[in-house]
């Protein structure tokens, strides 16, 4: 495992392959899970990637810190990490809240990002009114109080069968996140917006979207690719909030073709 300190907080990572012999992809996961949702996909990009994965403050093995957070909280530490590990010109991807995370790390630092991925995310995400109740709800019972509700916009009925280990398991990811950095990067989604930022993006952006996406629907995430000049968007299907789980081997396909034009300096 590794770790290293950004802004007072102390944040878990994991770099697979050497950014300085490779194009460099970032990860950034979503809301209630740590970095190992993006396995399947990593296995299938290694070879011709160097890859950086880690668990934003308050998931999975990095401090909480203080609380609440915003969307720049996030991104300041991303842009901290990237800087220590001498990452410059990445490919940014961002699922759900990572796809905030990501649109504020370009506006912050776009010497950092040379195309983005916007995966089951928008340029707002949901109500404050939304976003309090799930508070409320959380701080008084815990995120189990919510983890139904929150598994069945994640994955497809097929994927929630009882028999499925693999659910059982993303449900107990869900549930062991700390409730501190849960409600605090709630918070945090709340109170983004990036509607009039998301037209004055200038590197190549593919947004893209399960079909049965429950948190960030097909319609929602189109709406965001219609704010950006020139971004592409691609519906993976058979999957809900996370294709990264449900359809590793088809968003894999979606992204290679996407890296392989930002490569080529959007030549076919």
């Amino acid at each position: 495992m590794q770790f290293t300190r950004i802004n007072d907080v102390t944040i878990h990572y994991r770099v697979v392959g050497a950014v300085t012999e490779k194009p460099a992809l970032v990860f950034i996961n979503s809301l209630g899970t740590d970095f190992r949702i993006w396995r399947d996909v990593v296995l299938r990009l290694a070879r011709d990637f160097a890859i950086v994965l880690y668990d934003k403050r308050g998931h999975g093995l990095s401090d909480i810190g203080q609380v609440p957070y915003s969307i720049e909280d996030h991104a300041t530490d991303l842009a901290g990490l990237l800087d220590r590990l001498a990452v410059k010109q990445a490919i940014v991807c961002g699922l759900s809240v990572g796809g905030l995370i990501a649109q504020s790390l370009y506006g912050r630092r776009p010497d950092l990002v040379r195309a983005l991925v916007l995966s089951d995310t928008a340029h707002k995400i949901g109500t404050a009114e939304f976003w309090d109740a799930r508070i409320t709800a959380i701080e008084a019972h815990g995120i189990e109080a919510v983890a139904d509700g929150v598994l069945e916009r994640w994955f497809t009925p097929a994927f929630r069968r009882p028999e499925n280990l693999a659910f059982t398991g993303y449900r107990n990811m869900l549930v062991r996140q700390p409730v501190p950095g849960y409600v605090g990067t709630c918070a945090a989604i709340r109170d983004a917006d990036f509607t009039e930022a998301a037209g004055r993006i200038a590197v190549p952006v593919l947004c893209v979207v399960g079909d049965q996406d429950g948190s960030t629907p097909p319609d929602l995430v189109r709406s965001t690719a219609d704010l950006i000049p020139g971004a592409r968007f691609e519906v993976i299907r058979g999957a809900g909030h996370i294709p990264c789980v449900e359809q590793p081997e088809a968003l894999s396909s979606v992204l290679r073709r996407f890296f392989r034009s930002v490569l080529s300096g959007g030549k076919p």
